[in-house]
């Protein structure tokens, strides 16, 4: 299996989506995703412990740190590899062919790697971060919102790389994510004490696509539901059927989202980078850190200076994330340039060991 080429982390002209069962990747010579080295694997894990964590926080979505720590278009890409894959084990013709190339084409090994982090996150601080959000509401809503908004400048960085797009419409789209955004981050929340196994189903469905979508936080999502008091109950107390459910209603949802997400990354990127740039901004609202019991904004308070304090080390710890991540992109990059030189290295020594024996057979 040959190396996967090094690709600078967030090059604007990389596309993020390929047909699995297009005739050119059907070629087993196409560069496929491998086997990442050490850093790149305990990097992955990290990375899918701090997108765990954004999703037990009401008002972060892992959309969000996705894009923050460089993972998103590689997410997206094998989430929609794998729809492909199933779609096609099910429709269409040479389906065992195709299928087999659609999961070559998956980045299965980020995948699991995130999925390590995420699950051990979930499962090991979710009371404890429902107990901060609890019981310091204000200074951990002014924690994430400093986190928030420092991450707006990863997408619109990206977007500011693509070029072309008519301004006035940009413009549309932006504030229409932001309004729309605002809105739904405005909605009222309550608890639901004993949710049907039907509506857990739809709620996972419905969240898990903020997974995916920057600017949308699944557990606000689930917080306006009803269902987020619940949900943290039942993974802390291992609820294995409302957690068999919740899973089953989110792999279905996602399937049904990822797909037409990847290809407006494709087929849009830049009007779809200034929506997702938008509806960040429009979820800031939800994590103004003075608000009453339903949700309605209130002016600061005394404790203007600590709340303060916490926003500014929200932005700080954004920073350095994305600092480490450009350094650890880097010698991620360097380590897949060494291994495709080997490669090359042991496939050129190997042509000239052959070649050397043919001669020998010729005199």
């Amino acid at each position: 299996m040959s190396a996967q080429p090094a690709r600078p982390a967030h090059d604007p002209a990389e596309s993020v989506h390929h047909d699995p069962v297009a005739d050119s990747d059907l070629d087993p010579a196409t560069p496929v995703p491998t086997r990442p080295g050490p850093v790149e694997a305990v990097t992955n894990v990290v990375r899918g412990a701090l997108i765990g964590m954004a999703e037990l926080v009401p008002g972060i979505s892992g959309g969000t740190v996705a894009l923050v720590v460089g993972v998103y278009p590689r997410l997206l890409d094998t989430g929609a590899h794998i729809v492909d894959g199933m779609r096609s084990a099910i429709l269409g013709p040479d389906r065992r062919v195709r299928t087999r190339a659609a999961f070559r084409h998956a980045d299965l090994w980020l995948l699991g790697l995130l999925a390590v982090g995420m699950l051990t996150m979930v499962f090991t601080m979710a009371g404890v971060m429902v107990g901060f959000v609890e019981d310091y509401p204000e200074v951990s809503r002014g924690l994430f919102l400093g986190m928030v908004a420092m991450s707006i400048a990863v997408p619109w960085g990206m977007a500011r790389q693509v070029r072309g797009g008519r301004t006035w419409l940009l413009v549309v789209l932006f504030l229409v994510g932001a309004v729309l955004a605002f809105v739904l981050s405005g909605l009222p929340s309550g608890t639901i004490s004993d949710p049907s196994y039907l509506l857990v189903f739809v709620a996972a469905a419905v969240a898990i696509c903020a997974l995916v979508l920057p600017g949308m936080s699944g557990s606000f999502l689930l917080m306006a539901m009803g269902l987020y008091a619940p949900t943290m109950s039942a993974v802390e107390n291992r609820d294995l059927g409302y957690i068999g459910v919740f899973a089953v209603g989110a792999f279905v949802g996602i399937a049904l989202f990822v797909k037409v997400l990847d290809r407006l990354l494709e087929d849009f990127r830049k009007p779809t980078l200034i929506v997702m740039t938008g509806l960040m901004l429009g979820s800031l609202r939800a994590l103004w850190p003075w608000q009453d019991e339903q949700g309605g904004l209130l002016a600061p308070g005394d404790n203007l200076l600590t709340v303060g304090a916490a926003a500014l080390g929200g932005v700080a710890i954004v920073a350095v994330v994305l600092v480490v991540e450009r350094r650890l992109s880097a010698t991620i990059e360097h380590e897949h340039a060494e291994h495709a030189a080997h490669d090359a290295a042991g496939r050129a020594a190997a042509g000239q060991a052959g070649d050397s024996t043919s001669d020998s057979s010729l005199r």
